[in-house]
């Protein structure tokens, strides 16, 4: 059984940055809403409190029963969650006269805590409160204090629970990592065992399990998360596995038949379905985002369930759903506000009548790639930005024609290439090119043209959930938008994204 330290969501917006570091720390974690957190199992070694946007003064605070599990595991409250033990002790939370937002550093430290060891005096810290633990109950303990709030972390005597009003999980607190460090290992024993090569075990041995003798059938979209949930499952089930790619005509550039050739020589079974003519109907003069999206869902599924129904004895339906994905699906306060629709969860179609597989909704995107790179995956695919699942129908800004994903492909293709050429591909996280909907006067020769503006996005990111744009070198710049004004007939203007993710999305659709 993997052992575990289980994080109890209140909404916080570095939830998951809390998850990440202690997987960075080979430790297995997982995320729940506190409104759905599960009982706890010989398996569970200690439990996280995350904070909130909430205030445990509001009426209608996020509240949960602590007592359920204070003494039987080591508990740590951050922020929100160390001012709800607090309060529900009948200590005091009060709005503060000093609020704490960004940095801090700790003034006194009590160097024979636990949680403290090899904490530096001084240490940077980083604060996102505006409420303040005035008074702790009988029982709490100071630990560590700011120059403005006189409880910046406690312990609770006689067990061995812990609260604090800072973020360790943040990359400004200084010495954050070896806070969670001394949690996870030295208070919750730990033994930091999970890794690439575990998981793939672990999981191949659960797959074979779970599916024995069964047939699955897997939707391929030639990236890192269908690819390594396809070869995980590949080495547990073997040919009992089929995979469906499926080519809605908006890949990138030549992308359909490179990426069959890896799956063919990775030895997957894997069947390809060239259904651009469908898709390029159903969009045409479609230019509203989701409405593309929605489209361009509803029928990947549908030329998905018509392959489907062509296999015979097939029970498993397999995706690669990542965590983020089940993250996002869920909300602690109801359902969360619809950005752009895009995730596997919940997309089972009902009259497949299939039971449902997903190897790696669990795994964050950087670690999905670390298993791939476990697995063997041909670099070409293991290494590639991230690409959106309906490829370059959002990068075409307005109404979708085979003429303009053209001009896309070619563009796209260009920058990719420079990117490679001067080694600063594998430098960013993402990059692509999005064809804008407006034109613009150029002169080309003695010849006035007007034709359509290309604008390049490069980000630098770990998991897509924040951005923030590359600064390429002006030269490298010019050199592209040189060759693709010179060679992509059609764009006479080529513009950089200088936009970060929020408030921009990395996406332009």
């Amino acid at each position: 059984m993997q052992e575990k330290i289980l994080i109890m969501d209140f909404g916080s917006q570095y939830t998951q940055l809390i998850a990440r570091r202690l997987r960075e720390l080979n430790v297995y974690c997982e995320i729940y809403p506190y409104n759905s957190f599960p009982e706890l199992d010989r398996s569970v070694r200690g439990i996280i409190l995350s904070g909130s946007p909430c205030s445990v003064n509001d009426s209608g605070y996020l509240k949960y029963d602590a007592t359920k599990f204070r003494g039987a595991v080591p508990v740590l409250g951050i922020c929100y969650g160390a001012q709800l033990l607090t309060h529900l002790q009948n200590g005091k939370v009060q709005a503060s006269e000093h609020r704490e937002y960004g940095r801090a550093s700790l003034e006194t430290i009590d160097a024979s805590d636990e949680l403290m060891k090899g904490i530096d005096l001084h240490s940077q810290v980083w604060m996102s409160h505006g409420d303040s633990i005035t008074v702790l109950p009988e029982g709490f303990t100071v630990v560590a204090t700011t120059q403005n709030i006189p409880v910046a972390a406690f312990r609770i005597e006689n067990e061995r629970t812990w609260g604090i009003q800072f973020h360790p999980e943040v990359t400004h607190s200084a010495d954050g990592v070896t806070l969670l460090r001394n949690f996870a290992m030295n208070i919750c024993k730990c033994s930091a065992d999970w890794t690439p090569a575990s998981f793939v075990e672990n999981t191949v041995e659960t797959l074979r399990e779970k599916l024995k003798n069964d047939k699955v059938v897997l939707a391929l979209s030639g990236g890192v998360d269908s690819s390594v949930a396809a070869l995980l499952l590949h080495r547990a089930t073997g040919a009992n596995l089929t995979c469906i790619f499926v080519d809605h005509g908006l890949l990138r550039k030549n992308e359909y038949s490179e990426v069959m050739n890896v799956y063919r020589e990775t030895g997957l079974n894997v069947k390809g379905v060239n259904a651009s003519a469908l898709f390029f109907e159903d969009l045409k003069n479609v230019s509203d985002p989701e409405a593309k999206r929605k489209i361009i869902g509803r029928d990947f599924i549908k030329v998905f369930e018509e392959e489907a129904h062509k296999l015979k004895d097939i029970k498993w339906l397999a995706q690669g759903t990542i965590y983020p994905d089940v993250i996002e699906s869920v909300s602690v306060n109801g359902p969360s506000a619809t950005i752009k629709s895009h995730h596997n969860v919940g997309g089972l179609p009902d009259t497949m009548n299939l039971s449902l597989i997903e190897p790696l909704r669990l795994l964050f995107k950087d670690e999905v790639r670390r298993v791939g790179k476990e697995l063997g995956l041909n670099p070409l695919i293991l290494n590639r930005h991230p690409f959106p699942g309906p490829g370059l129908a959002i990068r075409t800004l307005g109404e979708i024609t085979p003429e303009k994903i053209s001009l896309l492909q070619e563009a796209d293709d260009i920058f990719t290439k420079k990117l490679h050429s001067a080694g600063l591909y594998h430098e960013i996280w993402q990059s692509g090119v999005m064809l804008l909907p407006v034109k613009s006067v150029g002169v080309m020769g003695d010849e006035r043209t007007y034709e359509y503006t290309a604008a390049l996005r490069a980000v630098h990111s770990t998991d897509g959930m924040t951005a923030d744009w590359a600064h390429l070198p002006y030269e490298f710049l010019a050199e592209v938008s040189n060759e693709i004004i010179n060679k992509v007939r059609g764009i006479n203007r080529v513009v950089y994204d200088i936009s970060s993710k929020p408030p921009a999305t990395i996406e332009w659709e």
